[in-house]
């Protein structure tokens, strides 16, 4: 088993407590099979294998519900909880032990070539449901909601949240986990 397979099933159990051993994880996880066919398509698209490149990753989706773009850049330990309806788009940027529960969008909001996704740095939870559109860039630590859309910058260590989301300095006390996993009580 290769160093990045077994990293990818420790970053599950770590963050999974449902998880029961690793080889239930190797099989039995849709978001770790879409990373990994991910890896497949994404090193095709950087070889100009473009067309077999979004073959491989449609089966992906079609087999897990989970869209990755080939192009998508995706880091080490990135970790995608259940996974159903993700969707990862072309120029997004997804940095080391990123975690994202299912519905997550990490969407454009422009027809225009370039820059128009995304970018995820080192550590960063999104919540269920959570759009973030546009070129915009969550800090590294940071949490984003369930159910936020967010289309602003937000700096490293904040809470993201709310419709259109604002983002606020995380405070020692806030958990990642009672973060996104709660429903917000500000939406109206």
């Amino acid at each position: 088993m290769g160093i990045g397979i077994r990293e990818d099933i420790a970053a599950a159990r770590r963050r999974d407590p449902a998880a029961r051993g690793s080889i239930e994880i190797a099989l039995l996880y849709p978001g770790l099979h879409a990373i990994w066919v991910h890896r497949v398509s994404h090193a095709l698209w950087h070889r100009g294998w473009r067309f077999v490149a979004r073959t491989v990753s449609q089966v992906a989706r079609w087999l897990t519900g989970i869209e990755i773009h080939p192009g998508a850049r995706i880091g080490r330990r990135f970790f995608i909880d259940h996974g159903m309806g993700v969707v990862i788009g072309e120029t997004a940027e997804v940095g080391d032990d990123v975690m994202l529960y299912h519905g997550v969008t990490l969407g454009g909001t422009s027809l225009s070539h370039g820059k128009r996704h995304p970018t995820l740095h080192d550590g960063v939870v999104v919540g269920s449901g959570a759009k973030v559109l546009g070129p915009v860039t969550i800090g590294a630590r940071s949490a984003v909601g369930a159910n936020a859309v967010v289309t602003k910058d937000a700096p490293a260590d904040s809470i993201v949240v709310g419709i259109p989301a604002t983002s606020r300095p995380r405070a020692p006390k806030d958990r990642v986990d009672d973060i996104v996993s709660t429903s917000p009580d500000y939406l109206i």
